[in-house]
């Protein structure tokens, strides 16, 4: 069919979420290994609107739709990037819903130190 398979923008989704917390101010690999706190995935939703097609070159806005201590929830805008004059498209969109969670997979609070990063503030989160 010429594009790209649909489960690569959960991958994108992915990527762009780790990307997120890199630029702003951490990195997740570093929330798991030195606080053993794990983002799991409770739901993901992805809506398609234009297909992408091999090798395009694709850009994804990250922002925090809701954020409390121990949930939070990521929205995607997946665009093609403009090529000889063309407009942008508007590929697709989607959240992905997470939890975090302890070492021993329990649900736990987020450290307070890395609220501030993700948006989570006492007026919205404790």
């Amino acid at each position: 069919m010429g594009v790209v398979y649909h489960a690569n923008y959960l991958v994108w989704m992915e990527v762009a979420r780790v990307d997120y917390c890199r630029a702003n101010g951490f990195r997740y690999k570093d929330l798991e290994r030195d606080h053993g706190i794990l983002l799991a995935v409770t739901a993901v939703d992805c809506r398609y609107l234009s297909p992408a097609r091999y090798d395009d070159e694709v850009e994804i806005a990250t922002v925090v739709t809701r954020a409390h201590h121990r949930a939070i929830t990521f929205g995607y805008e997946m665009r093609s990037v403009p090529e000889n004059g063309e407009a942008p498209r508007l590929l697709a969109t989607g959240t992905s819903n997470h939890i975090f969670l302890n070492r021993e997979l329990r649900p736990t609070a987020l450290p307070p130190q890395f609220r501030p990063m993700l948006g989570i503030f006492p007026e919205n989160g404790k």
